[in-house]
């Protein structure tokens, strides 16, 4: 491993409960433990999460199964769910957020609600992550998202649940460095995963880049440092992965590892992971 591969030590991935029958080959290209988020998409059910979640268990590795807090109907909803992933050993890692529609389905609007609400701490959940906006969020004030980060800590913390914070998707290393600081300036010294692309077709990271203001090739190579010679090419997140290990400072930044969506696919970001130095 290489100088530039520090924050890939504790590498977590992002799946999605799809990708089930490629766990055995997640397994063969990582650590063992290594932590494997399984997405709550509206698309999946619950089921096919737990079944997701219990299959990285036999293959050696820690499930972290997403609960977004507005898609539960009931209290009895949530608590099926979570108690569902301790019958399979898969609730020890989870991470908590709110969750895309607008309109909560439930009495939970939030992830604070959910972790307030104690189904963590009654089903023995050890350690969960919350999410963090290096980049900012278009519809909640910078302000807000502070207080409902500490407050979410904090609210892990009381119940004897050690907190984590993996962020959304951020392609600039210098604001994301700014934001680690700023939030260790806040006394918020829990560990940070930055959130980072796998390798993926240009014209695809474009889109994702647009979604926070970068309308341009030439703005995402800016940002990212990737090299764009074609649309139809791959981008990986090397140059940005070298950034953010080059500006660290244990002393400011504290706890850094590294979090890989794997937007473009399982396959290619495990191929990117097996041919780095």
């Amino acid at each position: 491993m290489n100088g530039h591969d520090a924050v890939l030590a504790d590498l977590s991935l992002e799946i999605s409960a799809t990708d089930l029958p490629l766990v055995p080959t997640i397994a063969a290209h990582v650590q063992p433990g290594t932590r494997i988020h399984v997405t709550a998409l509206g698309t999946e059910s619950p089921d096919s999460r737990r079944a997701t979640a219990s299959e990285l268990v036999a293959h050696g590795l820690t499930p972290v199964p997403h609960l977004a807090a507005r898609r539960f109907t009931s209290p009895t909803e949530l608590e099926d769910a979570v108690s569902g992933l301790a019958h399979a050993s898969a609730q020890r890692s989870v991470f908590v957020i709110g969750g895309d529609p607008r309109r909560p389905a439930g009495p939970y609007s939030s992830a604070r609600d959910l972790i307030e609400s104690g189904v963590l701490a009654r089903h023995h959940v050890a350690d969960a992550g919350v999410g963090g906006y290096p980049e900012g969020h278009p519809d909640i004030p910078d302000e807000v998202l502070w207080a409902e980060l500490a407050a979410k800590v904090s609210a892990l913390e009381v119940q004897g649940i050690s907190p984590s914070i993996s962020t959304q998707v951020c392609f600039d290393a210098d604001v994301l460095l700014a934001w680690v600081a700023e939030l260790r300036q806040r006394h918020i010294w829990a560990p940070v995963r930055v959130g980072a692309p796998g390798p993926m077709g240009v014209a695809r990271l474009l889109g994702f880049a647009k979604r926070v203001g970068i309308g341009s090739s030439a703005g995402l190579a800016r940002k990212y440092g990737t090299s764009i010679g074609s649309m139809l090419g791959t981008a990986g997140p090397d140059e940005f992965l070298s950034a953010v290990q080059d500006g660290l400072d244990p002393r400011v930044h504290g706890d850094v590892s590294m979090h890989l969506f794997t937007f473009g696919g399982v396959r290619a970001t495990l191929d990117w992971l097996a041919a780095r130095p």
